[in-house]
């Protein structure tokens, strides 16, 4: 289970969207409901479940270091 900042991934993007299970999930009508991951497939269900609960963007971190930084610069304007 990784912890810490997610990098994405643009082969495992792509193969994601080229997939036989998303074509029979998607375009042939097998769908559960929202939320029922718990159902289908439970394994999977835990691991993004802790997954989105121990990881963070990196985004959210550049943007605070950087918002900090312009309001260091602009008290020693001053």
């Amino acid at each position: 289970m990784k912890i810490g900042f997610r990098i994405p991934s643009l082969t495992k993007r792509i193969a994601a969207r080229t997939s036989v299970q998303r074509v029979i999930r998607h375009n042939l009508g097998f769908k559960a409901p929202k939320g029922m991951g718990w159902v289908t497939d439970p394994k999977k269900a835990l691991y993004n479940r802790v997954y989105n609960r121990t990881t963070s963007s990196g985004c959210l971190f550049f943007l605070m270091g950087l918002l900090g930084v312009l309001l260091i610069g602009f008290f020693l304007r001053f």
